[in-house]
């Protein structure tokens, strides 16, 4: 997920993108997870116009880890 995010915000060097790219092409569990993320940022975007606080997207950041260690990925 950090690799997408960061892929989304634009903060990947081009290897890293190139190699991003090809997982996402190989692995649909994570495939799905980008195209997740795609349709949230749509909605936000469309939605919302003010930046969500630092310390928000810091505390969302953690859970997405704890839940995506929790699971095993």
């Amino acid at each position: 997920m950090e690799r997408i995010h960061d892929y989304l915000n634009g903060a990947l060097s081009w290897e890293e993108l190139l190699q991003l790219q090809e997982h996402l092409a190989e692995c649909p569990e994570c495939a799905q997870q980008y195209d997740l993320e795609c349709i949230i940022r749509s909605v936000v975007a469309r939605s919302c116009h003010e930046a969500a606080p630092a310390a928000l997207h810091a505390r969302i950041k953690v859970r997405i880890e704890e839940i995506r260690v929790s699971e095993g990925h």
